[in-house]
């Protein structure tokens, strides 16, 4: 029997600059003329030195910073990024962490610059579902590998009211590049490494189980295995 050929095209426009002592390296990939708003989550990238390092590569640029991007971030904390972003006029995002914060400033770079109410980019109940037509740039120094947010065009926010996360996607969201520091996962508890390794299994295998193949138990399996149980 002849096997079905599954045509596609790929296109993922996302530097990734990999290796020891890379974060040195965004002062040559961000223009010295870019007013810079760095965005990160809790006090961890300031406990173990990474933002420090961030600001003295930063040293010959115009940047802010903007914290407390909560892990599954929410659209009220990305709003008031959002309204900083557009009263001190910044025009490029730079977000340190993992997925929940990359999450939040891919919308808040879209959100900068999009006509009308924000809420609109989502669907699903919660707005129009409009497209995205530009987004301020964006940059990422990845701190935690999970979801694969630092090269990818997808985000997910919480919507605390309405007891929601909802995904939106476009192609203007792709981070211009990404700092993989291997060294930055040495600072993590072996609880949340162990996370982040769960998170990239679930996220690679559940291509598979999306396909309708029809392996009820196998599925409930990797549910457990996820949800910790």
């Amino acid at each position: 029997m002849q096997k079905e050929v599954k045509n596609f095209e790929f296109h993922n426009p996302t530097k990734i600059v990999f290796g020891k002592d890379q974060i040195q390296s965004i002062s040559n990939l961000i223009s010295k003329d870019k007013k810079i708003l760095i965005t990160y989550g809790g006090g961890s990238v300031q406990r173990f030195g990474t933002l420090d390092r961030v600001r003295k590569a930063l040293a010959d640029h115009t940047f802010g910073e903007f914290g407390g991007i909560e892990a599954n971030p929410t659209f009220e904390t990305c709003m008031r990024a959002v309204e900083l972003i557009k009263n001190e006029q910044f025009d490029f995002i730079l977000a340190v962490g993992g997925g929940s914060v990359i999450d939040g400033s891919k919308f808040i770079a879209a959100a900068a610059e999009f006509t009308g109410d924000p809420i609109n980019i989502f669907a699903k109940g919660i707005g129009s579902g409009e497209a995205i037509k530009s987004a301020l740039p964006l940059g990422t120094i990845l701190t935690l590998p999970a979801t694969g947010s630092e090269m990818n065009s997808g985000a997910v926010i919480t919507f605390k009211e309405k007891k929601a996360k909802v995904g939106f996607g476009s192609p203007f969201v792709y981070p211009l590049f990404s700092i993989l520091e291997p060294e930055l996962t040495y600072t993590l508890p072996k609880r949340q490494l162990a996370n982040g390794i769960t998170d990239s299994f679930v996220h690679i295998i559940e291509q598979y189980l999306t396909y309708p193949v029809g392996e009820p138990e196998f599925k409930m399996v990797l549910l457990r295995v996820y949800c910790g149980h």
